[in-house]
């Protein structure tokens, strides 16, 4: 009798042992998985940034606006431009300020962005009509943008290279 009482009251502790993890088992698999399914908050988070950026730096052509484009831009920043010249952050934002270049419309389309650690690539395609004395920006051209985060954690563009589509390559 004393033997059957004992097993007794060690079933009951292993049972309740048991019940117990059981419990924390389910629990444990009825919390939803934070990431399953979902990109990380940290990407999406970095491609809302790059969204916003790029509508930034849209914006600042459209309005010819030196200041916001300024802030944009890398202090190292480099452009290559559809007509294969070099242009640096200086000459950039004073060719802005100059209002020989006048953008009039600007759209994007086919927008891709990748992100290799703390630099972002931005690739699209672009409908541009405007004037441009040196380089004539009616039509269409694919780009590349490039971002890099800088020490203080603020994304900027250090990198363009704008080449145009000419009609017989747009219809392939």
């Amino acid at each position: 009798m004393l033997r059957s009482r004992s097993n007794s009251h060690l079933r009951s502790n292993v049972l309740r042992w048991l019940s117990s993890g059981l419990a924390a088992i389910l629990l444990l698999a009825s919390v939803p998985c934070s990431y399953a399914g979902q990109p990380k908050p940290k990407k999406l988070d970095g491609r809302h940034q790059i969204d916003q950026l790029e509508e930034a730096w849209r914006t600042a052509v459209l309005a010819s606006d030196a200041n916001s484009m300024s802030n944009l831009l890398a202090d190292d920043y480099m452009a290559i431009l559809a007509n294969g010249t070099l242009q640096t952050k200086d000459q950039a934002l004073a060719a802005m300020r100059s209002g020989r270049i006048h953008v009039n419309a600007f759209a994007f389309s086919d927008q891709k962005v990748r992100f290799y650690g703390k630099t972002a690539v931005v690739t699209s395609l672009a409908h541009v009509e405007g004037v441009n004395p040196e380089v004539e920006l009616n039509g269409e051209f694919r780009y590349t943008r490039v971002y890099a985060k800088n020490s203080q954690g603020e994304w900027k563009i250090v990198s363009f290279e704008a080449s145009r589509i000419s009609l017989r390559d747009h219809h392939r």
